[in-house]
């Protein structure tokens, strides 16, 4: 049975895909509900009208009135909390929740919860098929993929789920079996009042988790703990006690469980610290589920990457060509400059740029400095990410994608790599990353 009283009005506030699983689910528990959205036509609505033509749906400025007629509003992850109408609401009385909450309170499961500045995708989707070689009966998604609610299923025997600072802003319980934030760096500031408030957005996800895990690395990834919590740590240092890390033996790199040796890092398919730091969260989440280590480093042999996150594309004059359009964020930017950065001989030609959301961009210089040649940049904080690089490297203005894979290509030398990692978001010249991402990678591929 549905854990929602039925008896009581909410309204699901953003019609896009979170918004859509939630009319679903309420739909089909009987609850009474309608829906309102700050767009004049949101991304759902064709839907809503055809498969629901009972539910009101207010479109526009929200009214705090309407809003106010709610005993809950489910809020959606695009709309910030401090949203006026919404604080107007919640002032009178009105509970704020969202998807994620109530995928929460229904879930029959263990869940893991996994969370993070960077890699969280890599990471939900590796645990996720190291479940499935596990035997499990596994669903995956979250903030990737599948809304929650879409995936409750009372056959499903574990949840790994990918969740966004946005998503956990709404999230007041979630009750994990295991959570983790993979490390934290400013992202998104142009929603939050600086690191410490997405910070704590990013803590959430330990609210009633039985078991945690750490970045040794990361101390902004450590929660304040009740005693006696199983604690589990990963890091690229070698591992002591309930931890995972990198161990050498006879000039050979091991990820390592304490003190025994799992796999030699030359069999991982993904290449860079950062994707052994991925690999190693990823068997501390499962260890603490129960999953065995067989199966999880089966699953590690055959991962090739995610789309878009330090993608492998081609090699051309011995150069090789990687889209990390993905890389949306200073943070993400770094593990992936640093991570082949230490993995290589040569240096990184980096291509960056975009919309900055407000972001410092100078925790870029020194590994910038450190990694590359060259840095190629295009879009509208541009000139912001020169001028925080200083004149450490040389650098290149482009107007263009094309032009600033010419460029990159021109001036790159055989045993280097063309890094598309721009630390901004897309929309600037793009629809989105992925759009970002799928013009280098064909461009190219049909370098001559």
């Amino acid at each position: 049975m549905s854990l929602i009283a039925s008896d009581h009005f909410r309204i699901v506030v953003g019609l896009g895909k979170s918004g859509m699983s939630l009319v679903r689910f309420l739909a089909q528990r009987g609850v009474s509900f309608a829906v309102a959205d700050t767009r004049e036509n949101p991304p759902e609505l064709a839907t809503l009208r055809r498969d629901y033509p009972q539910v009101e749906v207010r479109c526009g400025e929200l009214d705090v009135e309407f809003l106010c007629r709610a005993d809950e509003l489910y809020v959606s992850p695009g709309l910030a909390l401090a949203t006026p109408a919404l604080q107007a609401a919640a002032a009178r009385g009105v509970k704020l929740s969202g998807d994620i909450d109530l995928f929460a309170r229904n879930a029959k499961a263990p869940i893991v919860a996994i969370s993070g500045s960077n890699a969280k995708s890599t990471v939900t989707t590796l645990v996720g098929e190291m479940a499935a070689a596990a035997g499990k009966r596994v669903a995956v998604g979250g903030n990737l993929g599948t809304p929650a609610l879409d995936l409750l299923s009372d056959d499903i025997e574990l949840y790994v789920m990918e969740l966004s600072s946005f998503q956990l802003e709404t999230t007041n319980h979630l009750g994990a079996e295991v959570a983790t934030v993979l490390n934290v760096s400013e992202d998104h500031m142009d929603r939050y009042s600086g690191l410490p408030a997405y910070h704590l957005a990013k803590h959430r996800i330990f609210r009633g988790a039985r078991q945690v895990v750490v970045n040794r690395q990361d101390a902004l990834t450590r929660p304040l703990m009740s005693e006696g919590q199983p604690c589990w740590t990963f890091g690229l240092s070698a591992p002591d006690f309930k931890a995972f890390g990198l161990r050498e033996e006879n000039g050979e790199k091991y990820l390592a469980f304490e003190f025994q040796n799992l796999m030699p890092v030359r069999e991982l398919k993904v290449r860079g610290a950062h994707n052994q730091a991925n690999a190693l969260a990823a068997l501390a989440l499962g260890h603490a589920v129960g999953l065995p280590f067989d199966a999880m480093l089966s699953s590690l042999r055959n991962f090739t990457g995610l789309e878009h996150r330090c993608q492998w594309v081609r090699e051309l004059d011995g150069v090789s060509y990687y889209n990390d359009s993905k890389a949306t964020n200073v943070g993400a930017a770094l593990a992936a400059i640093e991570g082949l950065g230490m993995d290589m001989e040569g240096k990184l030609i980096l291509i960056a740029g975009g919309d900055g959301k407000g972001a410092d961009f100078s925790g870029l210089r020194d590994s910038v400095a450190k990694y590359c040649r060259a840095v190629v940049l295009m879009g509208r904080d541009a000139g912001l990410i020169a001028d925080a690089l200083g004149d450490g490297v040389p650098q290149v203005r482009v107007e263009s994608l094309d032009e600033a894979i010419a460029q990159s290509r021109a001036l790159a030398q055989p045993g280097d790599a063309v890094l598309l990692s721009p630390a901004c978001a897309s929309f600037d010249m793009f629809k989105n990353y992925e759009e970002r991402g799928q013009l280098f990678a064909r461009a190219v591929e049909v370098l001559a």
